[in-house]
């Protein structure tokens, strides 16, 4: 049994080493959207009120949206 957990990360190893470094966390996406999102908000777009994405994932980065009171409800980083 041990041999075999050895031979799996010798492949890890190897394989991110063959790789560069070049391996990329992926971001899990919530599937759920905001029943009272009323706008958005990005950089890009000055203080024009945009019609909201389902929630800050699907946004664009620095994208906030907002209830129609104004309050937050999440900010894309």
């Amino acid at each position: 049994m041990a041999l075999k957990f050895e031979t799996i990360l010798l492949v890890i190893i190897f394989g991110a080493i063959l790789l560069d470094g070049n391996l990329k966390i992926v971001e899990a996406c919530p599937q759920f959207c905001f029943d009272d999102a009323a706008y958005m908000i990005c950089p890009s777009s000055g203080n024009k009120h945009l019609s909201p994405g389902c929630n800050c994932c699907f946004a664009s980065t620095g994208c906030t949206i907002y209830k129609a009171d104004g309050t937050s409800l999440c900010t894309k980083n």
